[in-house]
Formats: structure tokens, sequence, C-alpha cells
């Protein structure tokens, strides 16, 4: 676990909330000048620490109605299914987040889609339809409530 002082805890803090802030006005947020300020952000940078900065869409707003997260378990993980599985759902754009899982299932999807028909497509033509898939199991979004995005910064101040 890295070592971060107050001053970069706030830092990591304040940027999750508005990236886009200027060094200067981040510097006055979190209690420094702007020259320290700046280098303890760039070294936050080349420790990997802060990984980059991205744009948060509204997936409602660009006509991705339909959000699901989807289970599936694998036929087997000695024949090569698990990374040919891999290479084929990076291709994929509906997938926005991959995880695999401990349990009854080897991966978690995170799908967005226009429609219950894409959706079906989806899962039907291209989803089940991979080498080594057994099956698939889809929970529809009813609503998010929280995230993405937040990562949690209270045990560096223990």
């Amino acid at each position: 676990m890295p070592q971060l002082d107050e001053f970069e805890i706030k830092m990591l803090d304040v940027l999750q909330r508005d990236g886009r802030m200027p060094v200067s006005e981040l510097a006055q947020e979190i209690g420094l000048s702007t020259t320290p300020c700046a280098r303890r952000f760039e070294a936050l940078q080349g420790a990997g620490i802060i990984k980059g900065f991205a744009a948060m869409l509204s997936r409602r707003a660009l006509g991705l109605m339909v959000e699901v997260f989807i289970q599936v378990r694998l036929v087997s993980h000695s024949d090569g299914s698990p990374e040919s599985f891999i290479a084929a759902v990076q291709r994929m754009d509906e997938v926005s987040s991959c995880w695999t899982m401990t349990g009854d299932h080897d991966f978690l999807l995170h799908v967005m889609v226009p429609s219950v028909d894409d959706l079906n497509g989806f899962v039907m033509h291209r989803l089940m339809r991979l080498p080594g898939v057994r099956d698939v199991h889809t929970q529809l979004v009813l609503q998010n409530i929280k995230g993405p995005g937040h990562v949690p910064l209270t045990h560096l101040r223990r």
C-alpha cells in the first residue's frame, strides 16, 4: 500500500470529483502552493496511482437504454476457452467491463445496449455462440443508485 500524506489523499479525493481542475485551483483546494502541488500530482501519475482522465458519458443520452450484468460460465478451463473468451469480449463494444469471478460463474460482464431486442441479439447470437460458453445468466439493471467511479480513500488515513 502506498504511503500518502494528507495533502495527497485530499488531492486524490478532489480529482475524483473534478479531474479537470487546474493545478492552481487544486493547490488552493488542498492547502498547498502550486509548485509543490504540481510535483505531488506528477509523482502520483508516475507511481501509477493516477491512471488518467476521461469524460463520464450518459449512456441514456447516447441511446443506450438497457444496462445489464451478465454472468458467464464456461464448459472448461483447460482447453483455452478462458483465453478465447477474454479475447472475444475485448472486441465487443457493448461490454463496458469484464471481471473474472469466483463462485458459480467464471465471468461477470457489464453490458449496455439500445434496446431489449439488441440485448437478445447480443446474448443469443454473439455471446452464447462463443466457443466454450456453457451458460449465461442476465440481470437487468433497474436503477443505478451509486457509481461507477469512486475509489474509497478512508483506509489511507489510518
